[in-house]
């Protein structure tokens, strides 16, 4: 009887006149007679090896420009087995974590089993053999993962396996993900073989609905409308609707609207797209970019009513005889406001084909945020129910929102200032932000009494500057009765 390393030198032997025979096939054989003689070689050589890969590339699309969200979800599937059993890791640091997160180290192998099944899991790469030079050395590099099994457990690892994969990577990635803050106008990066449509940091706003100052009924509703959003996956599926949701914030400034964006996020552990409107070309890039936001993402669009002319209404031409002397600062600021609105091509009915057309249904689980400080400016189609969906007004600071900042600020849940300070809250208009900055200790005493009687003397001063100004429009309105007699 042959021994086993006699069998594997005859198959290794067998191997070898395959390949040649392979090649001179290809190089004096008619093309129709190597093409059938090709093929059997295959079913020769597939026969000798038993084993079938599977490969998960770790960019995916034509010009494999978007991570592959298969890779991502077999990587963290792998992340615990790799800390277990692979022999060479890659260690790094992870925010929000305290220990090391491990992963299997490039052209390391892993065994996985299921349900009897043994799984063999390779880590890749692949480098191009022309090199230029590039401050990112890993822009180069093409990673994948690869799974190898016998041919005997094909329908149980493409139907079974791979989708417990899936389920499980998935899970553990929205389990471990952080918040990532997007702009598609800071942090771009122009790689050797791709191009960024957005640029991202972790985002560490620290930042819940428990810190912010109002209504407490009025927030319990938007924190229900977004749970329920987050959850009815089924039912727009039901009413054969895209998976989304708008929200316009509107209201004066520091009344809290990117606070509540960031509130937002962290509820629903989504991430945010910060998206600059002037930084966008035309319609098609436009398209491009939304395209490229993740599931469970938050597309914001800051100041809508001043990004561009989205109003639909011409703006009047200043006349040549404004007797009103121009300010050469200011009017220099506003040219350069305005060309740079120019350089974009982005029209109104192009954003909203991307948020409530075709193009809006090419994602999942999404939400759709404007602000503004002037609502009236808007174009009606803009802001209709459907695009925007609900409507929350960012007002005034009340009552309600300084006893949340006196609690968060100065831990106080009751003060014998608390009286003066409802009484006077009530009569003025100050922003959240006016309140906070005055709640604020300035000292390290943190001397709680010296920070509400700033909070009072600031609201009485308030008081009193509205009253002249009342008065003034009063007297000016008589005056001009007067003239007009």
């Amino acid at each position: 009887m042959s021994s086993m390393g006699e069998i594997w030198m005859g198959m290794g032997t067998l191997m070898g006149g395959i390949m040649f025979a392979y090649t001179m096939i290809q190089q004096f054989v008619p093309r129709h007679v190597a093409d059938y003689l090709s093929a059997y070689m295959h079913r020769t050589m597939a026969f000798a090896n038993p084993y079938m890969e599977i490969s998960f590339d770790e960019f995916t699309g034509v010009e494999r420009l978007k991570l592959s969200q298969a890779y991502s979800a077999v990587e963290a599937y792998l992340g615990p087995k790799s800390s277990k059993l692979a022999k060479r890791l890659k260690a790094q640091i992870v925010k929000g974590h305290k220990d090391l997160a491990f992963s299997m180290d490039d052209y390391e192998e892993i065994i996985d089993d299921f349900q009897g099944v043994k799984i063999w899991w390779s880590m890749g790469k692949t480098i191009p053999e022309t090199k230029s030079f590039s401050y990112y050395p890993s822009a180069t590099e093409k990673r994948h993962l690869r799974l190898k099994f016998h041919r005997r457990h094909r329908e149980t690892v493409t139907k079974s396996y791979l989708k417990h994969v899936i389920k499980v990577g998935k899970a553990s990635m929205i389990e471990n993900r952080h918040i990532r803050l997007y702009s598609n106008n800071a942090n771009q990066g122009y790689y050797e073989y791709k191009k960024t449509l957005w640029g991202h940091v972790e985002f560490e706003h620290p930042v819940t609905f428990d810190h912010l100052a109002m209504d407490p009924v009025k927030k319990q509703e938007i924190i229900d409308d977004l749970v329920t959003f987050s959850m009815s996956r089924d039912y727009y599926m039901k009413i054969g609707k895209p998976w989304k949701r708008g929200y316009l914030l509107y209201g004066p400034p520091g009344t809290g609207k990117s606070s509540m964006i960031a509130a937002m996020a962290k509820l629903l552990n989504y991430d945010i797209y910060d998206l600059e409107l002037t930084a966008v070309k035309d319609n098609s890039e436009l398209k491009k970019l939304l395209q490229d936001t993740s599931n469970k993402s938050i597309t914001v669009i800051e100041d809508v009513d001043c990004s561009l002319d989205l109003t639909g209404k011409r703006k009047k031409k200043k006349k040549k005889d404004d007797k009103e002397e121009k300010d050469p600062i200011k009017e220099k600021a506003d040219d350069e406001e305005e060309e740079s609105k120019q350089d974009s091509k982005v029209t109104l009915s192009g954003l909203l084909n991307v948020i409530d057309g075709l193009w809006s249904a090419c994602g999942k689980e999404r939400i759709i945020v404007f602000t503004t400080n002037y609502v009236e400016k808007l174009d009606p189609a803009l802001i209709r129910r459907g695009r925007m969906d609900k409507h929350i007004e960012m007002s005034y600071c009340c009552f309600e929102g300084f006893k949340v900042f006196a609690k968060n600020y100065l831990d106080l849940e009751s003060h014998e200032l608390f009286d003066t300070v409802r009484r006077l809250i009530v009569e003025v208009k100050v922003s959240p932000a006016d309140v906070a900055e005055n709640l604020m200790p300035k000292t390290m005493k943190r001397d709680s009494r010296v920070c509400l009687q700033n909070l009072i003397k600031t609201l009485e001063k308030i008081k009193e500057d509205e009253k002249l100004i009342a008065e003034e429009e009063s007297k000016k309105k008589e005056n001009d009765g007067l003239v007009m007699e």
